[in-house]
């Protein structure tokens, strides 16, 4: 084979990935006068290239080595070398002969591989030098579609560490682009977590590129409170000891002992849903919350665990639109500030030095953060984390003109501030009534729904 028919010969490419790597186990064939000829195979425990006698005997090899049992059938040929037609899970043997066949007949190149179950609660992505982008529920090139996740690499493997339990070997993408895919559980070639699906060379991206942003497809799948403390985690922030009991994927535990002897249970959207789900002291069956607050399956992604503070304050802290940081925040547990049920109280000094070191150190690596945190008399913990700068400014939670304002009473609870904002006219805003914090969820839910908002301080503004 000369080296111009070998550049479309994507079974070339992966013979040649599988002698470093773990790849799809795969038979290819190159059309023949007599039919299919077999060109290369690599299926677990038997020698590279081995070869069978028949295409019918290939394919019920394949089936008998496949996890998810079924196979794909891909074509190309050297004007279509990235495939054509492509088959996907078929599960009769029969199917994928014929399909070999008939493509083979028409002058196709064919390559039949395992099936790989992307919804397996892995992750598909790829490793561009010091760049990770990665998602759920889609192959390696879903990446090229509007929200995946993106991070340095090293905090990637940190990441897939801790919520899985093993490490992709990103060694040999530093000067090139790598496909893989993460998987609880072993499969492929060499019957390892991780497949590898094409390497190439390609121009590397500066370090700037990486934005750290979520929403994505993986903080959905294992929700936002959890993605947003374990990017808070990887930054080094202390994080209290969290277990995460998820819908998708294994229970997994990240974050150090607070040292308290006590646990919270938090409910984890998908995401961000201010106040809507159970966050309560002590232990609570997550089974039972899953069931009763979620029966549907449609906005809890995971349970929380995670270890008390002993809290002297607590509270949150944002960056508004003029660029000040603004920590507000009350004695003890900070549960009725975030609710809006109390106003913020005068921080002491130590407190907000100890607030302000804690957005410095995520702001440094993250830009503008919002977050919850607690105090216990010597360490702010980070308990929640979102990024970006909010819009509030003063007595302006939500800047915007209205035709009319609605007065909303803050005294009665988030559940009826969701009824009045769905019930809103357009054009209309909210004035809230009461003292209420920028940093609290009333002033999170009014920001989230994007309605004009302000506290109400002018008594001369036309309300209805």
């Amino acid at each position: 084979m000369n080296q111009s028919q070998s550049a479309f010969r994507k079974d070339v490419g992966l013979a040649r990935l599988a002698d470093d790597f773990n790849v799809a186990q795969f038979v290819s064939f190159a059309p023949g006068s007599d039919g299919p000829v077999q060109q290369f195979a690599r299926i677990a425990d038997l020698p590279p290239d081995h070869r069978f006698k028949s295409l019918e005997e290939a394919v019920v090899a394949m089936f008998a080595k496949s996890v998810e049992g079924t196979l794909n059938v891909r074509s190309f040929n050297e004007n279509q070398p990235q495939s054509a037609e492509f088959l996907y899970g078929l599960s009769s043997p029969d199917d994928v002969i014929a399909a070999v066949s008939r493509l083979s007949a028409d002058g196709w190149h064919t390559i039949v591989n395992e099936t790989i179950d992307v919804g397996d609660g892995g992750v598909s992505g790829v490793i561009l030098g010091n760049v990770v982008e990665f998602g759920p529920d889609v192959t390696p090139r879903g990446v090229e579609k509007a929200g995946f996740a993106a991070l340095p690499a090293l905090w990637a493997q940190h990441m897939f560490q801790i919520v899985y339990g093993f490490v992709p070997d990103f060694a040999a993408a530093r000067n090139a682009r790598l496909e893989f895919s993460l998987h609880p559980r072993p499969r492929g070639y060499r019957r390892a977590h991780v497949i590898y699906w094409e390497f190439g060379q390609q121009e590397l991206p500066h370090a700037s590129d990486i934005h750290l942003r979520w929403p994505n497809g993986f903080s959905q799948m294992i929700g936002d409170k959890t993605y947003g403390l374990l990017i808070g985690h990887l930054a080094g922030a202390p994080v209290p000891r969290t277990t995460v009991i998820s819908r998708r994927v294994a229970p997994f535990t990240f974050g150090e002992s607070t040292g308290s002897g006590e646990v919270w249970t938090r409910t984890c959207p998908r995401e961000q849903m201010p106040g809507r789900f159970t966050t309560a002291r002590g232990w609570h069956d997550p089974f039972k919350l899953l069931s009763s607050e979620d029966p549907d399956h449609r906005f809890i992604a995971a349970v929380l665990c995670q270890e008390g503070v002993a809290a002297e304050w607590s509270g949150a802290a944002l960056v508004d639109a003029d660029g000040e940081l603004q920590v507000e925040g009350i004695a003890g547990t900070g549960d009725v500030f975030m609710l809006g049920e109390v106003p913020p109280s005068p921080l002491p000094a130590q407190v907000f030095e100890a607030v302000e070191t804690l957005y410095q150190r995520l702001s440094d690596q993250l830009g503008p953060v919002r977050f919850e945190w607690v105090y216990d008399g010597a360490t702010a913990w980070l308990v929640q984390l979102h990024k970006g700068r909010s819009v509030s400014s003063g007595s302006t939670i939500v800047p915007g003109n209205a035709v009319m304002w609605k007065v909303f009473d803050v005294r009665l609870g988030l559940d009826a501030l969701r009824k009045a904002i769905e019930l809103i006219p357009a054009g209309h805003g909210l004035l809230l009534e009461g003292e209420v914090g920028l940093t609290s969820h009333i002033a999170d839910v009014v920001r989230k729904a994007s309605v004009p908002t302000r506290l109400r301080i002018d008594r001369g503004m036309k309300t209805d």
